[in-house]
């Protein structure tokens, strides 16, 4: 296809969302691909998250299956376990058919970056606004105009840059700038809870570590789940023997400055942490979360589904979209296949057009998000004892409610 022919899009965002898409526009063909990123280096933060089949086909359709095998661990098992008030564990269901994958953010956001070509990430540069314009182009169809501005210069107009494009797909995140101006005033869900996040390396903390794996014995290829009275924690391990644990805590909204949904832990918080932690989980448990450094505390929020994601050449993709609460490891899924489906959607719409596209895109993936985020809505809540009986027993209560805390219910909810 001749250079004059090249639609182009204009990415916002360089997330595992943002860069999905630029491998799913790649992967279509007659595309030229710009991605806007403020931040202004790749990061390593982050913590775990889990990858389903559905995510891992898509990476490997992008030529990226096998880096992705290196990244990963194995979770073929969820196992949910019900604390007594002895911090002891009782098995209360398991599902051996669960077929995800462990990474680590970081991680995957690096093999994604690295296996794009060069300059198609633009680091350091921030959206500011943008702008669709009809019929202007060569052929007459709808074009969108984004201004940005280098983060690392000054405000001055040399400062400013616009990238023009054929489509704009907003993959901005749960704070989403492209979401406010279509729905202005739209407030986030604050869920009743936050959740402290760490990451041990078991292969410094052996101690911690080892007491660990053998109270949980599928580490490698389970993901744990422990529900106390009123609280749950996860459970599971990453490349290079970390352990990845979350722990949520029903608690009010806390003051947040910005965006941002991470509240970073002072001493004080730190030893109210380490002292429930012992009256809470089972010994090994409450060991690794003391043995960690630096765990971080994440507010938990979502937002009501939508009922659309496009606006004329302007598409939601991933948190932009949908943001959910993590417990139906939904996330990450949701923003890889919405980038599958919309680049797929180019392709197989390339005779009918973008605008064709972009309608089959949103068909398939408006109610099924919806579903996925409140059926996460639902778990949390369920986990955390907010839909519950002050007196209920996971140990005691029969088998059909206990099997609710499955993933697996996700699609039949």
């Amino acid at each position: 296809m001749g250079k004059k022919e090249m639609k182009k899009v204009v990415v916002v965002g360089g997330s595992i969302a943002g860069l999905s898409c630029a491998h799913a526009f790649l992967k279509a063909k007659g595309w030229e691909v710009v991605v806007l990123e403020k931040a202004r280096s790749v990061s390593s933060a982050g913590a775990g998250l889990g990858l389903d089949p559905e995510s891992c086909d898509a990476l490997k359709d992008w030529g990226i299956g096998d880096g992705l095998l290196q990244q990963s661990l194995p979770l073929s098992i969820e196992e949910d376990r019900a604390i007594d008030s002895n911090r002891q564990a009782h098995i209360v269901a398991r599902d051996e058919s669960y077929n995800h994958r462990a990474v680590h953010w970081s991680d995957l956001h690096r093999l994604l970056y690295n296996a794009l070509p060069a300059g198609i990430v633009q680091l350091g540069h921030e959206v500011i606004s943008y702008e669709e314009e009809s019929g202007v182009g060569p052929d007459k169809e709808p074009q969108v105009k984004v201004r940005v501005k280098k983060v690392a210069g000054s405000d001055d107009e040399n400062n400013i840059q616009e990238y023009t494009g054929d489509l704009m797909v907003a993959a901005d995140g749960s704070m989403s700038q492209t979401r406010e101006k279509n729905f202005p005033g739209e407030k986030r869900r604050y869920s009743g809870y936050c959740a402290w996040r760490g990451v041990l390396d078991g292969s410094t903390e052996s101690n911690a570590a080892a007491m660990v794996r053998r109270v949980y014995p599928d580490l490698g290829r389970c993901l744990y789940f422990d529900i106390a009275q009123g609280t749950h924690s996860v459970l599971y391990e990453l490349p290079g023997g970390r352990l990845n644990w979350l722990w949520y805590i029903n608690q009010p909204e806390p003051h947040l400055k910005g965006k941002s949904v991470t509240v970073k832990a002072d001493e004080k918080a730190l030893a109210a942490l380490h002292e429930q932690a012992s009256k809470t989980w089972v010994p090994e448990l409450a060991t690794l979360m003391q043995a960690t450094t630096d765990p971080f505390i994440n507010a938990i929020f979502d937002r009501e589904p939508l009922s659309k994601f496009v606006w004329g050449r302007v598409v939601l993709v991933g948190e932009a979209a949908h943001p959910t609460t993590p417990h139906g490891l939904r996330s990450t899924n949701m923003s890889i296949v919405d980038a599958y489906t919309l680049g797929n959607a180019i392709q197989n719409r390339r005779l009918q057009g973008i605008d064709a596209a972009l309608q089959e895109y949103e068909s398939r993936r408006v109610l099924v998000t919806a579903q996925q985020v409140l059926f996460s809505r639902h778990l949390g809540q369920l986990k955390q004892g907010l839909l519950l009986p002050e007196k209920f027993s996971w140990i005691s209560a029969d088998q059909k409610i206990r099997s609710g805390l499955l993933q697996q219910n996700m699609h039949s909810f």
